[in-house]
């Protein structure tokens, strides 16, 4: 499958139109470094335009009933269903995942929108009659106005739709940045949101990179950001969203430590680290890329783990039986490549395959294999950075005790898990283990959309989640009405 090598659109104030600049990047499909597109890098004068056309949408779209905002939503969330396979296609042929992949991170994108329909009862305040005689007091929430998303290449689908529907259903006017090297599935989502109906002005759509970031960052009527990506960038979109005084949820990087005791059932845990590890080419927030066996798990894990993973099928993601696909690019590929041979250098030791071999047919793409590897010393570089590729490190713990200090000692704090038989042990990880996101027996701890995507220490900068009623709390502030009738009192009583 190849697309046009054009560059790809804005959707502004209701319109397709092409950015003012001749200046772009190219689009890649990492399976085979073949260019399918350019991406425009907005200016800022044409920035500012858009939010301008924001900030006109929004005193209308701020006024219109609630049960009113939420009906273009169930009309997008029928016409994200109905075109699920192209949607997939399209990031499988940008992002490089399976398609199965492509269509289980839809299948999560659809569920925000759905939740997001239930706003009427969402946004609800709350009340007090008489807080002391004949005086009322009320807190309703009300919208910011004009906030913006700036999403990453790894779930080009999924991660703006943990935004975007929360920030329309509850009043705002909402402006998308995606990631220059993935356009092309928000290209096609919009596609879908001009059919939905939604007034123009109220969803826009913003392509560039980070001189456009900035523009919007520096916005004085950009009221909230929302980020993810890796944490130095997390750092940055914070610290300027906040410097002028905007709200700002910015989710970063991690380094999730999977805990494996020795009462736990082999194959179930291996198959779920597998696909934790290695689903997507280890290129999303919650891969499990520490895998710290306790005891004598070690000896029954690591044989099945390296199998596990000599075993998956690299290719073109829409390809037949493919298990795996590339790193979104050659950048990443060589950055990968260069903290396995320092690892390896300093004592590392590979248990797989050759991570560099070519996968044949596809030569040229970004592949690195799945790869796993020991002997891992704690607190050097390949422990402590975010691979963001399919590598898993295993590593050794005596008792629970000690694996927990592991994990907790880590700078990240986006995902924690553990595989056990005992009720009495998950209890005293989930108790202890200093992670914003907690699985049992799961490889990827991902929440539903009625709850946050939760993250701690250098995973997460800021207050408020995605999703959820995080997202409720994000997207509104609240007003508080202390109220007397004098007049009215005196008639009644």
């Amino acid at each position: 499958m190849t697309l046009v090598k054009d560059r790809v659109r804005n959707f502004v104030n209701g319109q397709w139109e092409d950015a003012s600049t001749q200046q772009t990047l190219p689009i890649y499909n990492p399976a085979t470094a073949e260019v399918i597109g350019q991406t425009p890098v907005t200016p800022q004068a044409e920035v500012n335009r858009i939010v301008q056309h924001a900030v006109d949408a929004w005193w209308d779209w701020r006024s219109t009933p609630v049960v009113d905002r939420v009906q273009p939503l169930f009309k997008l969330k029928f016409l994200l269903e109905e075109n699920i396979q192209d949607l997939a296609r399209t990031i499988t042929l940008e992002c490089g995942k399976t398609h199965a992949e492509a269509v289980g991170e839809m299948r999560r994108g659809i569920e925000n929108v759905e939740t997001a329909c239930g706003m009427p009862t969402m946004i609800q305040g709350y009340n007090n009659e008489d807080i002391a005689r004949g005086i009322d007091e009320h807190l309703f929430r009300q919208p910011l106005g004009v906030v913006t998303a700036i999403t990453p290449f790894n779930f080009p689908g999924m991660i703006p739709l943990w935004f975007l529907p929360y920030a329309v259903a509850t009043g705002n006017c909402f402006i998308l940045k995606p990631s220059e090297k993935v356009p092309l599935t928000s290209q096609k989502i919009f596609e879908l949101i001009e059919k939905a109906g939604f007034p123009a002005g109220v969803l826009q759509l913003l392509n560039g990179s980070k001189e456009t970031v900035d523009a919007l960052l520096d916005h004085e009527d950009v009221r909230a950001v929302s980020f993810v990506g890796s944490t130095p960038v997390a750092k940055y979109i914070y610290s300027r969203a906040s410097a002028n005084g905007k709200r700002a949820q910015c989710q970063g990087g991690a380094k999730n430590p999977v805990i494996i005791m020795p009462d736990a059932d082999p194959d179930m845990t291996t198959r779920i680290l597998a696909d934790s590890a290695f689903g997507c080419a280890g290129q999303r927030c919650l891969a499990a890329s520490i895998a710290v066996t306790v005891g004598e798990a070690y000896h029954t894990f690591k044989p099945l783990i390296t199998d596990a993973a000599d075993s998956r099928k690299l290719g073109f993601g829409s390809d037949q039986g493919v298990d795996m696909g590339p790193v979104i690019s050659k950048e990443s590929q060589d950055r990968i490549k260069g903290l396995l041979d320092r690892g390896l250098s300093a004592g590392a030791e590979c248990l797989t395959r050759d991570p560099y071999s070519t996968v044949e047919g596809h030569e040229n793409g970004y592949f690195i294999r799945p790869t796993v590897i020991e002997n891992v010393t704690p607190g050097s570089e390949l422990a402590e950075t975010e691979i963001f590729g399919p590598v898993l490190s295993v590593m050794r713990a005596s008792t629970l005790e000690d694996a927990i200090d592991l994990v907790n000692r880590s700078r990240y704090g986006n995902q924690a898990c553990l595989f056990t038989s005992s009720g009495a042990t998950a209890r005293a990880f989930r108790h202890r283990a200093r992670a914003g996101n907690i699985g049992i027996n799961v490889g990827i701890a991902a929440p539903m959309a009625f709850f946050p995507f939760s993250g701690w220490k250098d995973s997460f900068f800021g207050d408020l989640h995605a999703q959820g009623k995080h997202a409720v709390e994000f997207y509104t502030e609240t007003k508080v009405v202390v109220e007397r009738w004098p007049k009215e009192w005196s008639r009644v009583f």
